[in-house]
């Protein structure tokens, strides 16, 4: 239609000096309706959380995100876009806006993956949230907010501590966050995919020397809970594998 008004236009006489104007304007307005079409019609997964799965900067390489490793996977016409931040919990993910600026973007189709923990469980009040608690509130507003727009939340428990013991065995790290989103996961009719189970049973099968690959190892930082890039990699690998098993309706991989 636009490209008929266009050559409608051109074929008036007396008129060359208007379609001069007229033409690139036409156009541009074109491009604009065409880009407008599009970010309507793809599909977004958005992805909130902590540190473990958020992007990081250049200069903090080779450490990364486990949502990062996500856009490997998705098929084409899909946006992943990691919305997850280093130090937040669910309590200060709304606090600060954070998650206003996701709910308000959100539209029908789009997917929402949700992973809080780590920070959660730590003791400043700006960011401790009960497991059994206000964590679980926050889930349940992330949840049925997102179903309020039209998209598909899923739960994701917290990736697992690099951290053995002197025996070899990894530790329990998180303590009753791991159930607490498991159990509001259930309890909202919500798909779970439990990071914590898989990528303990790849930490935990690598061992203490050999799993350090997956995190952020370097000559002057040893660090077992932020992910490297080959970690990222590796453990969004696991999510889209647990997502394919458990027929969980993603239909974006």
């Amino acid at each position: 239609m636009l490209f008929g008004i266009i050559f409608n236009v051109q074929s008036k006489p007396g008129m060359k000096q208007t379609t001069r104007f007229l033409y690139p304007l036409l156009i541009l307005a074109g491009v604009f309706m065409l880009i407008s079409s599009q970010s309507k019609s793809e599909t977004t997964v958005w992805m909130i959380g902590d540190s473990t799965m958020a992007a990081k900067q250049a200069n903090r390489s080779p450490e990364s995100g486990w949502g990062e490793g996500l856009k490997e996977f998705v098929r084409p016409g899909v946006v992943v876009k990691n919305r997850a931040a280093s130090g937040r919990s669910t309590l200060s993910y709304i606090n600060e806006g954070r998650w206003k600026a996701v709910i308000d973007s959100i539209k029908p189709g789009d997917y929402l993956i949700i992973q809080f923990g780590h920070n959660d469980q730590k003791e400043n009040p700006k960011i401790h949230a009960d497991a059994f608690g206000s964590f679980q509130d926050h889930i349940r507003m992330f949840i049925e907010s997102a179903r309020s727009k039209g998209a598909t939340p899923v739960v994701c428990t917290s990736i697992v501590r690099r951290h053995f013991d002197g025996k070899g065995t990894l530790k329990d790290t998180h303590g009753d966050y791991i159930q607490a989103a498991r159990a509001i996961a259930s309890a909202t009719h919500t798909p779970c995919v439990d990071m914590e189970a898989s990528t303990r049973k790849l930490v935990a099968g690598l061992g203490p020397e050999a799993s350090k690959k997956l995190f952020t190892f370097t000559d002057t930082k040893q660090d077992s809970t932020h992910v490297s890039h080959y970690g990222a990699t590796e453990f969004a690998r696991l999510f889209v594998e647990e997502v394919k098993q458990k027929h969980i309706p993603m239909k974006v991989f």
